[in-house]
């Protein structure tokens, strides 16, 4: 199956906020999303993580 769970990461603070799954097939490249970091209280780039 192409689809495999990854972990979304806090650039800033780095507490790891987000699960999600990811078609490794299509993104090989790590993801990064700009989402709510709720330790960090606004809007962070999150990266995937190992």
């Amino acid at each position: 199956m192409p689809r495999e769970n990854i972990i979304m990461e806090c650039t800033v603070c780095k507490s790891r906020n987000y699960f999600t799954t990811k078609n490794r097939r299509k993104h090989p490249e790590r993801a990064e999303w700009k989402k709510f970091c709720a330790r960090c209280r606004k809007q962070q780039a999150h990266k995937e993580s190992k």
